[in-house]
């Protein structure tokens, strides 16, 4: 993939280590798709003073502490801005990472990660399946929802089922260059706070059963 560099980029990273994001505290709640049936965990993370980015979180109930687990994404983003994403491990660096933009009428998911502060590189060790509902763009916002395999576990780190974990956002007001391509550069982000968010709230007992209906064999 091309990876682009500039003053902007250079910039934001220098100023990043001067101090951290101030962290949000732990709101989740429990929400209910009607779309997708899913049980989600709901954190709505602020990128400005008005707006927000919502992260729904489903998990299976019978994921087990300390080993992997899938799980069910749901990002809403305005499509005034121009992406969105979440580090699993609470941090830019060495943790999977799920991107997320409008191209047009639908929506994009993009699996990265970053060795450093520089711009995240594909990453294969996590994989991903959109689901035939709750995907959509309209006016004002898109919405992505998307099984993934391997974001729950990696190296030595396991997210916890059963409790609270740290994640990360990072939000960029510029388009990324070739909206088609989940593969495609971008800019850096505007914004990265992180936040604590319980899992326990999208437990879905019925997991299997849910997927089948959202056309996830």
């Amino acid at each position: 993939m091309r990876l682009t560099f500039g003053l902007t980029w250079v910039a934001a990273l220098v100023g990043s280590t001067l101090g951290r994001p101030a962290a949000q505290e732990d709101s989740a709640v429990s929400y209910v798709d009607a779309e997708t049936g899913f049980t989600f965990s709901e954190y709505k993370v602020a990128y400005s003073l008005s707006g927000n980015v919502v992260f729904r979180v489903a998990t299976p109930a019978a994921a087990v502490q300390g080993q992997p687990f899938d799980i069910v994404l749901q990002i809403v983003s305005p499509t005034s801005g121009g992406w969105a994403a979440v580090a699993w491990g609470g941090s830019m660096v060495k943790n999977p990472i799920t991107m997320g933009w409008a191209n047009g009428q639908s929506t994009v998911v993009s699996s990265r990660w970053a060795s450093g502060r520089t711009l995240p590189g594909a990453y294969t060790g996590a994989t991903y399946t959109k689901l035939s509902n709750g995907n959509k763009v309209n006016g004002t916002h898109w919405q992505l929802t998307v099984k993934c395999t391997g974001c729950s576990a990696w190296d030595n780190i396991r997210l916890n089922p059963k409790g609270s974990n740290r994640l990360a956002l990072g939000y960029a007001n510029a388009k990324v260059s070739q909206p088609s391509s989940n593969t495609s550069s971008f800019g850096i982000h505007d914004v990265h706070p992180y936040w604590t968010q319980d899992f326990t709230q999208g437990a879905n007992p019925n997991w299997d059963a849910l997927l089948v209906r959202n056309g996830v064999a």
